[in-house]
């Protein structure tokens, strides 16, 4: 009984949840696309809490559907205006470690070494790339982010979430040029977008090669 009504509760509570991200980044300034923006997270929303339901299912899956709410939030607030607000990235790290204390103290442990890991791996990356090139290749953004996917998925799965964020963004490049708008070498693209995709996948399915 418990574990339908966490499978049923996220899925129902997907509309009012998308509606309510919708509310939430039209405040943050990222209200663009008219009635075809609402409407994109009114069904996303449902739909990804069912995905986790059917991947993990029970109360990890209705977590799941948190996770997938604020990285839809984060993915299109960085994908409309280049911005993961800080307050948000903290929160999507904090709610991971809430999950993991849930699980108990060695997932805590795993979680908390995942957000250190994360956050570290691309702020490192970010300070090389700006003494080496001599201008920002990554957002401040963008290393929090990481953190709080570490926070939630451990940090094995951060290679993971690495690699899917890299896909995610080949795909895009492919997906401008297909469109005949042209791709710069200095022209930013929404890492953020990427990261939150594998971010998604590792939770759901686990750090690639996993036996």
């Amino acid at each position: 009984m418990a574990s339908a009504w966490f499978a049923w509760g996220a899925v129902l509570l997907g509309p009012a949840a998308g509606l309510a991200l919708d509310r939430l980044a039209c405040r943050l300034g990222g209200c663009e696309g008219g009635p075809r923006r609402v409407w994109i997270l009114v069904l996303a929303c449902p739909a990804l809490a069912l995905w986790a339901q059917l991947v993990q299912p029970g109360a990890t899956g209705f977590m799941g559907a948190l996770l997938a709410w604020q990285l839809l939030l984060l993915a299109r607030l960085d994908a409309q205006q280049f911005w993961l607000p800080l307050p948000l990235t903290l929160t999507l790290l904090a709610t991971g470690l809430l999950a993991q204390a849930a699980s108990g103290p060695e997932a805590l442990f795993h979680g908390g070494v995942g957000a250190f890991a994360g956050w570290a791996a691309l702020t490192a990356i970010a300070f090389a790339y700006r003494r080496l090139r001599g201008r920002e290749g990554l957002g401040g953004g963008d290393a929090w982010l990481l953190a709080g996917g570490g926070a939630w998925t451990g940090w094995i799965a951060l290679p993971t979430i690495l690699v899917w964020a890299a896909a995610g963004g080949l795909v895009a490049v492919a997906a401008l040029a297909a469109s005949g708008r042209p791709v710069g070498r200095t022209q930013p693209l929404p890492f953020g977008v990427g990261l939150a995709f594998g971010i998604w996948l590792a939770w759901l399915y686990g750090p690639i090669g996993r036996a």
